[in-house]
């Protein structure tokens, strides 16, 4: 398969593997910001493939992981509400809220659909038109503008009976207040692929100048994840800090403007929770006050108490890259796949599902 087959060639692995060994002279610390590249190189085991010299650490980059524990318990609350049909992608059905899980609300009979995409809400809308679908709207970049653009249809077809609770958030923030935060003795990042189609290169100059670390846009094969990883090396042992794309055949600097224009247009900027990262201003999305008839806050009762995890769970310091999985007491322990006590566990971009599965 083109594009597949050529990126995942174990001759073209190993040479990019030892050109890495060649290339690096100094303890280097790489950090993927994408739930897609954690269970690349876990599943793929790239880590067994590099030298001593460089260490790979998991970001805040998995959407169903950073989503807080008070937005699970507002999605918990609304398949609790009568007549409500809760839309979401499988991801967020396990994950578990304050005292809840919409699995567990399915399970005592709740109406609680898996879907692909929020078209696929739409179409329950139109097929159930006595019920109020409500989809889950989360997510990076990557999936707001779809989001944007299934408000725009119902909005144009009339359908009344559809809304989202959006809970989208924003790379770009969550970046600056990783940064801020504790050190982390970072060299670069391996930029996700799935962003940077939609919002473009912009966010990471900003932070090769600032900072001085080397960035480099990813693909999500094996030999996508060596060649970056290559990249970053040599940008660090020439000392260099800038902005490169390896995934070329899917990025472009310049991103898609017509998708930014698209979440723009539907959505408002607001601050948000995250797991791990706290409140960061201006890091979700709400929908703008022109699409207020189709937002879930607004039409349903969501207040909730506050929020609290699972005592002894570290997720949070998992998703900022300061523990690793296997460093958590839980892990591997009371919290597996059967029993997942954070979305770390749940998530099949989560950074602890990934060592579960393929580095214990």
């Amino acid at each position: 398969m083109k594009h597949v087959d050529e990126y995942r060639d174990p001759e073209l692995a190993g040479k990019l593997a030892r050109a890495i060994a060649e290339a690096s002279t100094r303890p280097v610390r790489f950090m993927e910001l994408c739930g897609t590249h954690t269970m690349a190189i876990a599943r793929h085991g790239l880590t067994s493939m590099l030298p001593a010299t460089v260490e790979l650490v998991s970001g805040p980059g998995c959407p169903v992981c950073v989503t807080a524990t008070e937005e699970i318990d507002r999605a918990v609350k609304l398949a609790q509400t009568p007549g409500v049909m809760v839309a979401t992608f499988g991801d967020l059905v396990r994950v578990p809220g304050s005292h809840s899980s919409l699995a567990r609300e399915r399970a005592k009979g709740a109406q609680v659909k898996v879907v692909y995409s929020a078209l696929d809400a739409l179409d329950l809308a139109k097929a159930h038109p006595q019920a109020q679908v409500v989809f889950l709207g989360i997510g990076f970049e990557t999936t707001a503008p779809t989001v944007a653009a299934a408000v725009l249809m119902a909005q144009r077809t009339g359908l009344t009976n559809f809304s989202v609770l959006a809970a989208h958030k924003l790379l770009p923030p969550a970046l600056a207040a990783l940064l801020t935060g504790p050190q982390l003795g970072l060299n670069g990042f391996i930029c996700p692929g799935h962003v940077t189609t939609v919002i473009g290169t912009g966010v990471y100059a900003a932070v090769a100048k600032q900072y001085g670390l080397a960035c480099v846009v990813s693909g999500f094969e094996p030999a996508d994840v060596l060649a970056t990883i290559l990249m970053l090396v040599r940008q660090v042992e020439q000392g260099r800090a800038e902005v490169e794309i390896q995934y070329a055949r899917g990025v472009s600097a310049a991103g898609n403007p017509q998708a930014v224009a698209l979440m723009n247009q539907v959505f408002s900027t607001v601050d948000a929770p995250w797991r791990g990262l706290g409140w960061i201003p201006k890091s979700g999305l709400d929908l703008a006050p022109a699409f207020a008839q189709f937002d879930a806050r607004r039409r349903f009762d969501l207040e909730v108490p506050p929020a609290s995890d699972h005592p002894g769970c570290q997720c949070g310091d998992v998703l900022r890259g300061l523990v690793r999985p296997n460093q958590c007491r839980l892990f591997d322990k009371v919290c597996n796949p059967e029993n997942p006590l954070g979305p770390c566990m749940v998530s099949m971009e989560g950074t602890c599902a990934a060592w579960y599965r393929y580095r214990r």
